[in-house]
């Protein structure tokens, strides 16, 4: 018989900005900058589209969140999904931030990273 691990309730609210959850990442620590350079290389290495998004917090269960310029079509250089990741950030330091990586053939999203949160 295998142990299982004990599995825990992440206990949220709206009331509560500092309780929310924003997807599977949000429950790990926060990436570290070779972590987030990974996770765009697999999203360039797939051919998928990187975009970004923001929104203000009280508003991030919404569907739709604010589109940062254009999708990167075609962008396979890391460094410049980066910057415009930054660039986003800086200009909103206030909203979270995503990372979208639209996969083309299936027509969805194929990741969906928050990078950004604002400190409450």
């Amino acid at each position: 018989m295998s142990k299982i691990a004990k599995i825990e309730d992440y206990s949220s609210s709206l009331d509560d900005p500092a309780s929310r959850k924003y997807g599977t990442f949000s429950y790990l620590p926060e990436m570290m900058p070779a972590q987030l350079h990974e996770q765009i290389e697999y999203i360039v290495e797939r051919g998928w589209t990187p975009a970004i998004e923001h929104v203000e917090p009280g508003r991030s269960a919404e569907h739709y969140w604010y589109m940062w310029k254009l999708p990167m079509f075609g962008e396979k250089d890391i460094q410049r999904v980066l910057a415009e990741i930054e660039e986003c950030h800086k200009a909103w330091p206030t909203h979270l931030v995503r990372l979208i990586g639209y996969d083309n053939l299936a027509q969805s999203q194929g990741a969906s990273i928050v990078i950004h949160r604002p400190t409450v």
